[in-house]
């Protein structure tokens, strides 16, 4: 009776560290991925820094085309 306790008592314990080796395992790609998405999260943010300072300028470009025509148009109204 005591060996088939102390078997079942070794395969519990050889059961708890298969467990936490998976368990270690499965955080350590969980933070590669936290990793991976901040990193995504970085460049869009950078993109999207571009991106509205493109917008800015072809707004300014399209302004100041509105002015010039402005003008021309109130000079030939004269």
């Amino acid at each position: 009776m005591t060996a088939i306790a102390w078997s079942l008592v070794g395969l519990m314990a050889a059961s708890l560290g298969v467990l936490s080796a998976a368990l270690y395992s499965g955080l350590g790609r969980i933070d590669a991925l936290g990793a991976r998405i901040d990193a995504q999260g970085a460049h869009l943010g950078t993109r999207i820094d571009a991106l509205g300072q493109e917008l800015r300028g072809e707004i300014r470009d399209l302004r100041d085309t509105v002015h010039a025509l402005d003008v021309r148009l109130t000079r030939a109204r004269g």
